[in-house]
């Protein structure tokens, strides 16, 4: 029977758009397939991880029945992607194997009973739910995703928080070393929710959210969380635990600020970085007389050394940072000028943007 005809382009498409949480390893054999639904010409693509699940729609079905199998998810990819772009391509079932043919080339692949498939069971009901713009918040989810924990036994810092407080949303995530945060503002209000999006849900938004003013929708249920935009719709379970405080890690009595040209001081921390290694990324930063002095040594004793010009008129200050926090930010930010707050060679550091409260990224010293 056949199920899909459509150009190379067409398919692989909504399949490129489900693969991303396909595990090649896996102890439940059909969460390596997706799980392909037709019904006459809406066709769907199902995957999921039981924590993750990404469905997106397509119209290209063949004929008026209905009809539903799985298959390997990565072989399904890779061929299409092999498979010259000229001319349709067609899937076909039968005899518990699908068929991809085009032009002269012809693959059968086993598959696995539709009824197999785990899809996520969703709430009746969602506590809250919230529009914005794709755009809004894919900028949310990049001011604030390189913070996040990666397989911390504080499995609650392996995430990201959202914060839907009547007109505000924001983001939050760190690791214990350093957090950045991030705000918008939304045109409608919604009631007060806080819940924590696993890691990998992060990271698939933001490979699949659009820089577009089209909406993406938010329900908010107890553990779960759904976003749809576009012809996508993607669900999650949300991470139990307690988050940080993240209201009292943001130093809030800073007297000592500066401003400094980003992409000059990314650059100066980028040669720097050169000579730390891989096991210490301490870079020494002093600040004295309108100079940034930036130094890092290693065991060889090879050192390095760059200066700025900036306008600090304060007592000198002798702090010692993770040189990776410090790039990673310099890095995601679009801006030309970054704001500095420093408190002693004790406290965290804060970084701003001038004349915006909207994002701030706080980094804790280490001993140089």
């Amino acid at each position: 029977m056949q199920l899909v005809k459509a150009s190379r382009d067409a398919l692989l498409k909504p399949l490129a758009t489900v693969s991303g949480i396909v595990e090649r390893r896996h102890t439940l054999p059909i969460l390596a397939n997706i799980l392909l639904r037709k019904d006459g010409s809406r066709v769907s693509f199902v995957s999921t991880d039981i924590e993750v699940q990404i469905t997106t729609h397509a119209d290209f079905g063949v004929g008026d029945a209905s009809e539903s199998t799985t298959v390997a998810a990565r072989k399904l990819l890779d061929i299409l992607r092999a498979l010259p772009d000229t001319g349709d391509v067609s899937l076909s079932l039968a005899n518990k194997k699908l068929s991809v043919q085009s032009g002269k080339s012809r693959f059968a692949l086993q598959t696995l009973a539709a009824e197999e498939f785990p899809t996520v069971a969703q709430p009746a009901t969602w506590n809250a739910s919230l529009t914005m713009t794709q755009k809004s918040f894919k900028h949310l989810l990049n001011m604030v995703h390189f913070a996040m924990a990666q397989q911390d036994i504080r499995y609650y810092l392996n995430g990201m928080l959202l914060v839907i407080d009547g007109f505000d949303v924001r983001c939050v995530s760190t690791d214990g070393h350093r957090l950045a945060y991030c705000s918008v503002t939304t045109e409608t209000e919604s009631p007060k929710q806080e819940v924590i999006i696993p890691r990998k849900t992060v990271l698939e938004l933001l490979r699949l959210l659009d820089d577009s003013e089209e909406p993406v929708q938010i329900d908010v249920a107890a553990n779960q969380i759904r976003f749809r935009f576009a012809e996508i719709e993607l669900i999650s379970k949300l991470v139990e635990g307690k988050f940080p405080d993240y209201q009292r890690v943001i130093p809030s009595g800073y007297t000592k600020h500066f401003l400094i040209a980003r992409e000059a001081l990314q650059r100066s921390l980028q040669r720097a970085a050169i000579l730390t290694t891989d096991k210490f990324k301490g870079v020494r930063m002093q600040m004295a007389d309108h100079v940034l002095k930036i130094s890092a040594s290693n065991a060889e004793q090879e050192e390095a050394q760059e200066e700025l010009d900036i306008d600090f008129s304060f007592e000198p200050l002798d702090i010692g940072f993770n040189v990776s926090y410090l790039l990673d930010v310099l890095g995601n930010l679009k801006a030309e000028t970054v704001q500095w707050g420093v408190g002693d060679a004790n406290s965290s550091a804060l970084i701003t943007l001038p004349d915006n409260a909207d994002f701030k990224y706080v980094v804790m010293p280490m001993r140089i």
